[in-house]
């Protein structure tokens, strides 16, 4: 049994101990202008070698929008096969309303959305509403740079949470690359509602129901077959960890600042004995 974070420098030397691998999108394939090459051709030997790719992100958007935004980034629908989004877990679980939290929540919704995108609710039966007082629930689906900062928010929230409104969060991330650089995401924002008192539920990397969703997707395989890698120790490498997953950190990602380079010691900035940390750790996406 593995109990150390080992270094390498690409998935060839490990390909043997996975059948599976989910690939976190931003950080990983790419950081808004173009896939990485080297990730690119990495995807391509993937398949090559007979693995299941599936990207698995926090974004709210639905899976269709993403696969848009990879294709104009250089990876076309074809070259992976597939991709989940917690948007799009978000959106089934809303039409389907079969599980919690799903099932807790009313029809009336006050949706936050980056760019002002309406497709998370869709085809659904919700009626959207913008006065958190004739609201039954907060959708946070996303969040513009310009009012990214929780703080901007907090009369609005501390309003809904004295009002007893629950919001759901379909992209629990903590912080996002905008223009000027790492700025919080819509995770931080829910972080703060429940500080005001207000009720979370979360879709997304670290929670379960993205994992299980991906495992749905991928034929119920056995999850130790399954690799998940991201650059983010607290919603990849936590989430599938807990998922009975494997997991390998790329250290120049989110947490770059504070990996040293070539070393499999990672520092975090405020360290937690509760976040596990990953099987392999990697410098880029590589084969």
């Amino acid at each position: 049994m593995m109990t150390d974070t080992i270094d390498i420098d690409g998935l060839g030397a490990i390909a043997d101990r996975f059948d599976h691998v989910l690939l976190d999108q931003w950080g990983t394939l790419h950081e808004g202008q173009a896939i990485f090459p080297l990730a690119r051709e990495c995807v391509v030997r993937l398949r090559q070698a007979g693995k299941h790719v599936l990207v698995l992100s926090n974004s709210g958007k639905r899976a269709s929008s993403n696969a848009a935004r990879l294709a104009s980034l250089g990876l076309p629908p074809h070259a992976y096969d597939g991709i989940l989004t917690s948007g799009e877990v978000t959106w089934r679980g809303l039409k389907a309303r079969t599980q919690t939290p799903f099932t807790e929540l009313g029809h009336a919704c006050l949706l936050i959305a980056r760019g002002g995108d309406h497709a998370i609710v869709d085809g659904l039966e919700l009626t959207i509403v913008s006065d958190v007082g004739t609201a039954d629930f907060i959708l946070l689906a996303g969040l513009d740079d310009a009012v990214a900062e929780p703080e901007h928010w907090r009369v609005r929230l501390a309003d809904a949470a004295a009002r007893g409104r629950p919001m759901l969060c379909a992209n629990p991330d903590l912080a996002m690359f905008g223009a000027s650089g790492l700025i919080p995401a819509p995770g931080a924002l829910a972080r703060l509602y429940e500080t005001l008192g207000g009720r979370v539920a979360y879709v997304g990397k670290p929670h379960a129901p993205i994992f299980a969703a991906a495992l749905e997707r991928l034929g119920q395989p056995d999850p130790t077959r399954v690799l998940m890698i991201g650059d983010s120790l607290d919603h990849d490498v936590a989430g599938a960890r807990r998922a009975g997953m494997l997991t390998l950190l790329l250290r120049s990602g989110v947490h770059r600042d504070h990996a040293r380079t070539g070393s499999v010691e990672l520092a975090r900035p405020s360290p937690r004995a509760d976040v596990p940390m990953p099987h392999w750790t990697m410098h880029h996406l590589a084969w």
